[in-house]
């Protein structure tokens, strides 16, 4: 049986959750804030404080879920950060089972809060799950790095490069106790030291996609007006935001028009300043966000460092196709010329190729739409949780065996 942890879910996390419990592989759920999905929240809550336990509901049919919130408390309320946050569950998990190991032979951590509770699997002789949700942090450090230097201006934009030692050194000992590493995408998998990736079991398990139901009410999809682009992320050089004005200063076309949507972290005039003549959407909740990408044509992602950014399959569920690079992690999902482009990275003139390609073959639009929607359709949260299951079981036989 399994113990889980992760210090607050997300989508990948709840369909790993949802799997194990189906296939009656784990025993336990640890996390920080939430609610069990059964309970009501009490109407006399803070409305905020609604909506952030309702995105923190978890269910189980057969697993125990407990909840270990003080810390997370504190950074909700700006007084802690996540790092604090993610070391502290660590140790509590740890702490916990080995007070209390009951029926567990196995742990599933994902990347930060893994190394206290490996290293009392392996005294334990547990087998070792993690779950590592973005590139190697010695490979996402040499891209960043490396983009600081071409980029200067871009570099506060680059937060993973102030990661401290302590944090850096608990990545490589999690990896070095890890018995088996899912990776979201085949990025994230080469993104690991070739000793890794020999003498451990690494295995590739794509996210599902989101629904995002066609519109019959859905703007610029009959020709007229711009092309429209869109970018959805945090407005970081990580993304490859600097790439896309810098393709867009190339082009200087009046038919394209840049949609730019996601959290700021430098002054908004040094995004202007970059490129003054993008439209801007702050980040709103994701039904929203599924409306906004339904209104534009075409999504663009050039990331630098990534894990498998979703939200290349929530444009495609919308039905947008993509501009992308491999480190955005979604390799597999481009069809040259029917669901998008693949590009390399740090290379706006491939951008604007691109963008001129779409602006100048508008009339292949609906057809790429469609191809764009059938290839999300493929990626389903039971196929990436199947995947996982199937994953834990052969490897929790084979301990079985050499026990």
């Amino acid at each position: 049986m399994i113990a889980m942890s992760h210090p607050t879910g997300n989508a990948n996390v709840r369909a790993v959750l949802a799997a194990l419990d189906d296939a009656r592989l784990l025993e336990v759920f640890y996390t920080t804030v939430g609610v069990r999905a059964e309970n009501r929240l009490p109407r006399l809550l803070p409305r905020k404080l609604r909506q952030q336990l309702a995105r923190r509901s978890f269910s189980t049919q057969h697993a125990r879920i407990e909840f270990h919130p003080w810390h997370e408390m504190r950074r909700l309320a700006g007084r802690q950060d996540i790092n604090h946050v993610c070391f502290d569950l660590d140790a509590h998990v740890a702490g916990a089972l080995s007070n209390h190991p009951r029926q567990a032979t196995a742990v599933y951590c994902y990347e930060d809060v893994a190394r206290d509770t490996f290293r009392l699997a392996r005294r334990q002789g547990w087998t070792t799950f993690y779950d590592l949700p973005i590139a190697y942090w010695e490979t996402s450090q040499r891209l960043l790095r490396e983009e600081a230097q071409r980029l200067p201006e871009w570099e506060p934009t680059l937060v993973g490069t102030r990661d401290s030692q302590e944090k850096l050194d608990r990545k490589s000992e999690e990896l070095e106790l890890a018995d088996v590493i899912l990776c979201p995408s085949q990025f994230v998998l080469d993104s690991l030291p070739a000793k890794a990736r020999v003498n451990k079991t690494c295995v590739v398990a794509e996210f599902g996609s989101p629904a995002c139901e066609a519109s019959t009410e859905d703007s610029n999809r009959n020709g007229n007006g711009p092309l429209r682009i869109l970018f959805a992320g945090s407005l970081t050089q990580r993304k490859g935001l600097a790439d896309v004005f810098a393709a867009m200063r190339q082009l200087g076309r009046g038919d394209l028009e840049l949609v730019v949507m996601g959290a700021p972290v430098a002054p908004f005039e040094f995004y202007r300043k970059q490129f003054a003549s993008f439209r801007y959407e702050p980040p709103r909740p994701h039904a929203q966000v599924l409306e906004l990408m339904r209104q534009c044509d075409v999504f663009i992602l050039p990331s630098l460092v990534e894990g498998r950014a979703l939200v290349q399959q929530e444009a495609m569920s919308c039905g947008l196709p993509l501009i992308v690079t491999a480190n955005a992690g979604g390799e597999d999902l481009i069809e040259e010329q029917r669901t998008g482009f693949l590009v390399p990275i740090r290379s706006p003139e491939a951008l604007a190729e691109k963008m001129e390609w779409f602006a100048s073959h508008r009339e292949l639009l609906p057809e790429m739409r469609t191809a764009a929607r059938a290839k999300a359709a493929e990626y389903t949260w039971e196929r990436y949780g199947a995947k996982i299951v199937k994953t834990v079981r052969a490897a929790m036989a084979r301990e079985e065996v050499a026990a």
